[in-house]
């Protein structure tokens, strides 16, 4: 794994006016992602405080040549040139000569347009969130939330790649098959039950051949970095077509996801020990298993969601914070993850995507999906502008939020990840 280095130092300062303290972007994360100005070409870029800088640009000053409208080739690098790049940024950003330079290409974020950061030719969600699982498990089956395959196996499925979106789209209602209760047959209509996913997504960096494996002790090599993911839901629709072969048109029509990609060399800090599975629960398998992954391979991250209404936003009111969590709420680590998917030989790809699954903490007050929260629908959240919410409505926009915090380092951010919910077309 990334180690701690200069980049880290809680007294390193930016000469980028306002990148000092910023909540998100402080010159100690410096984060990936694509942008546009108008109707011009894509490009990369690194943010800084409320600023980014085009490293199509300034290329020829970096020790690694960022062009194209996609972070793929940089995923695909060998981390130690990635960890040469960053070095260099944070070089470039913190020495004031370099100032002359670099400032005509320095770009107000809130004056430009983000793309997403690969091409992403795969996407895989988990379902790594235990207590998620555990509640909602316990919505279909009190008695045992947990199929016996949950603590043997990171559970995952293969979702849709195309209908992934950046921060800021906006999500129209799905249609679909649902059966009410009281029906007999379904019926084709939009989702009375839409639902949003708290979660982590992981940008994969160097992949594996076909038909070859990534042992665990090699898993954190091929991460490049992260994001927030929200991984839409509609649960009327899960509820009718889940069974035999999981979720199709409950999950594919989007999923929305944080631009900015937060590199693993940047989380660095912020790695803690994987928490220590309930006295009973089984070892993960050997493959599975590796002790530095083990003692460093969870992520020190409060994870964060927040909702605003069609009537709070035009009463003026800030969104409500409808929970917060830390991101150790995880029964199988990243690595783990990793590993698994390509146990079988699956080909992993640079620019691939892979969702942790809805994280919830053990309390109320951490949940991370309103089906938790309103206990199906059962117990409607309260809101303080005297709104009540069991799903989604027309109108709602989610905003999920992410803080990687750690004694003796300065706390950096993962950006915006938003949609509104749009009226079925």
């Amino acid at each position: 794994m990334t180690m701690i280095d200069a980049t880290h130092d809680p007294a390193l300062t930016s000469w980028v006016p306002g990148a000092d303290g910023h909540a998100d972007f402080p010159i100690q994360n410096l984060p990936y992602g694509i942008f546009s100005i108008g109707d011009g070409e894509k490009r990369p870029a690194v943010a800084i405080g409320d600023k980014l800088l085009d490293l199509s640009a300034v290329s020829g000053l970096l020790p690694v040549e960022l062009r194209g409208a996609t972070l793929n080739a940089l995923f695909a690098l060998p981390a130690e040139r990635r960890l040469a790049l960053r070095r260099k940024l944070s070089e470039l950003l913190s020495e004031d000569n370099h100032r002359p330079a670099l400032t005509p290409y320095l770009h107000d974020r809130s004056a430009v347009t983000m793309h997403l950061p690969a091409a992403i030719g795969d996407y895989t969600d988990f379902y790594v969130g235990i207590h998620h699982a555990n509640n909602i498990g316990r919505q279909f089956r009190p008695d045992n939330p947990l199929l016996p395959n949950y603590k043997y196996v990171p559970i995952g499925y293969h979702g849709r790649a195309s209908s992934i979106r950046p921060s800021g789209v906006p999500l129209v209602r799905p249609k679909g098959q649902r059966k009410p209760p009281e029906a007999d047959v379904p019926v084709v209509a939009p989702s009375a039950r839409l639902d949003y996913e708290l979660e982590l997504g992981v940008w994969i960096g160097r992949g594996n051949a076909l038909g070859e494996t990534i042992p665990i002790g090699e898993a954190a090599d091929h991460i490049a970095g992260f994001c927030l993911l929200n991984d839409w839901s509609a649960r009327d629709f899960q509820a009718w077509e889940y069974q035999p072969l999981g979720p199709f048109l409950a999950k594919n029509f989007q999923s929305t996801i944080s631009p900015w990609v937060v590199t693993a060399e940047a989380l660095a800090p912020f790695r803690i020990a994987q928490p220590e599975r309930p006295e009973g629960d089984p070892k993960p398998l050997p493959y599975l298993w590796d002790a530095d992954d083990q003692g460093r391979g969870a992520l020190g991250i409060e994870l964060g969601v927040h909702l605003l209404t069609a009537k709070m936003r035009e009463a003026g009111l800030p969104p409500h914070r409808l929970s917060k969590g830390p991101a150790s709420n995880m029964y199988w680590t990243v690595a783990q993850i990793v590993t698994h998917h390509a146990s079988n030989g699956c080909n992993l790809q640079p620019g691939d995507l892979l969702g942790t699954g809805t994280i919830s903490a053990p309390s109320e007050d951490g949940f991370g999906s309103l089906m938790e929260l309103s206990r199906g629908g059962t117990q409607p959240v309260k809101l303080p502008n005297g709104e009540e919410r069991s799903f989604l409505q027309d109108g709602d926009e989610v905003l999920l939020s992410a803080t990687a915090r750690a004694d003796g380092y300065v706390p950096i951010g993962f950006g915006e990840c938003r949609a509104v919910v749009l009226p079925a077309r």
